[in-house]
């Protein structure tokens, strides 16, 4: 029985869809370089330049790090199984595996009293031993600060409303889209157009009037995020972006404070707790963000909407067990959920004594650039797109409407073309790009669109390394020709 590859989903379009790879090999890197072998357009996501596993992919043989073991030079023997894990974001096991971790709220539980009504109200919480009076107040003297409202901190905020939980702050400084009723049960129909913080309040307030929500609604930044998050026992993350996940993650390593981690793709969730005082933080488990747009955010790749319940839930009662000190936390270990087949994994997640900001060593003792870290404005591994090969909307319009010769290509998926498409667009999904070259004419002028932009950028980039020359990418995509020329084309 040969060794068995878990491919995890923003990867499997470089493998024909197949999440899971059976492959030979002795060691880690052997069945990798297998793999992309059988899936060359793989490598690039894998394998750096000069042919080194990438910072922010993570390989476990069963359910451990192969970091932690022999590395690429990890032995596998048939009937293995090598996960690979990316960042959606003499090491330590499991900390926490005799208890939760010990830390202070900053407001005594000794000083807040239940009211009759609160009584009542917590009255199942207060017959569980492991909650009873003292738990409650813990759960009331609690400030937990929740970064982001939307799929993973309305679950999240609105089970710590329920629950009792004292102070919870909201950082947010979107609005309301249509978009987000899908997935954001925190907000309602009534609230599109208006600030997240405003409409989390509302609900939180309707679910429980007694929780004080503090509004904070600025990006969180290098400049304010230790003023901010100062104040709090416990930050949840809910972020989207990476550079906000690493400056959280800094941020609560620098402040002691224990950092509740969840992130979301299409059917697939992962949860831990990062606490540096007690185990590894974020930076331990991804030492660098990937490039700029190799890993799709939900707007991009789509999330199923009932996903972030399931992995905001599980960071709500990480939260609450934290406050609380009983059981065992996710601390030095990540939870991995996948919606499609109903399961549960979980792997161990050590302390890297090598860690930049919570290593023996540290080389990161304050905030950052966190843009710049992460590669924002610099373009897609130094391919950004010059002025010449972008084309608006606008302009595409009226090369049509002057009878201008030119191919338009759509590199969306199947399932994307049939919800919206423009007129006369020939469908070329991004991963078949490479094996089509010979469908387009060099000759023609070729402007390529996606739904936002960015895939076929990518695709522009294939186009001219194989040498196509008059090639242009429409900004914005398919969206930006509903705004800007066509509103009965359907944005999504």
């Amino acid at each position: 029985m040969p060794v068995k590859i878990i491919v995890p989903t923003p990867m499997q379009r470089y493998t024909m869809n197949h999440e899971e790879v059976e492959v030979g090999g002795a060691t880690v890197d052997s069945a990798l370089h297998h793999l992309v072998e059988n899936y060359p357009d793989l490598r690039k996501h894998l394998f750096s330049d000069d042919g080194k596993l990438r910072s922010f992919v993570n390989v476990y043989v069963n359910d451990d790090d192969s970091r932690h073991l022999q590395g690429g030079e990890t032995p596998v023997k048939d009937g293995d199984t090598l996960t690979i894990v990316p960042s959606i974001a003499g090491g330590l096991d499991a900390v926490g595996a005799g208890g939760a971790p010990s830390f202070h709220l900053q407001q005594n539980p000794d000083m807040m009293d239940l009211s009759n009504y609160e009584v009542l109200r917590y009255s199942r919480h207060l017959i569980m031993p492991e909650v009873t009076m003292e738990g409650q107040k813990r759960l009331k003297a609690a400030k937990v600060l929740c970064v982001g409202t939307g799929g993973l901190g309305a679950p999240l905020t609105m089970y710590l409303a329920a629950a009792g939980v004292g102070t919870i702050g909201l950082v947010d400084f979107d609005t309301v889209d249509l978009t987000n009723l899908q997935r954001q049960i925190v907000h309602r129909q009534s609230t599109v157009g208006k600030p997240k913080i405003d409409s989390a309040e509302q609900t939180l307030k309707e679910i429980n009037p007694h929780v004080n929500i503090v509004k904070h609604e600025v990006m969180l930044t290098s400049e304010n995020a230790l003023d901010i998050l100062k104040d709090y026992d416990i930050i949840a993350d809910g972020t989207d972006n990476f550079q906000t996940r690493y400056l959280v993650n800094d941020a609560c390593v620098l402040l002691g404070k224990p950092n509740v981690y969840g992130s979301i793709f299409r059917f697939e969730g992962q949860a831990s707790v990062f606490y540096a005082t007690d185990g590894p933080c974020y930076r331990c488990q991804y030492p660098e963000p990937p490039p700029p747009g190799m890993v799709p955010s939900c707007a991009e790749g789509g999330v199923l909407g009932v996903l972030p319940g399931i992995i905001g839930v599980i960071q709500a009662i990480e939260t609450v067990k934290l406050i609380l000190g009983e059981g065992q936390p996710l601390i030095g270990r990540l939870l991995m959920f996948n919606a499609l087949k109903m399961s549960f994994r979980e792997f161990k997640v050590r302390k890297d004594p090598n860690c930049p900001i919570c290593g023996e060593h540290p080389t990161v003792t304050h905030l950052i650039d966190y843009d710049e870290f992460c590669g924002i404005g610099r373009g897609n591994e130094g391919e950004a797109l010059t002025t010449g090969e972008e084309i608006s909307a606008r302009e595409v319009k009226a090369k049509m409407d002057r009878g201008d010769k030119f191919t338009l290509v759509d590199v969306r998926e199947p399932y994307e073309y049939a919800i919206a498409k423009i007129p006369g667009a020939k469908l070329v999904p991004l991963a078949t790009v490479k094996d089509r070259l010979h469908e387009f004419d060099s000759s023609d002028e070729i402007v390529l669109h996606c739904k936002s932009g960015r895939r076929s950028a990518d695709a522009l980039q294939i186009l001219k390394q194989a040498g196509f020359k008059k090639v242009k990418n429409l900004v914005g995509g398919i969206n930006a020709w509903s705004e800007d020329v066509d509103p009965s084309v359907a944005k999504y």
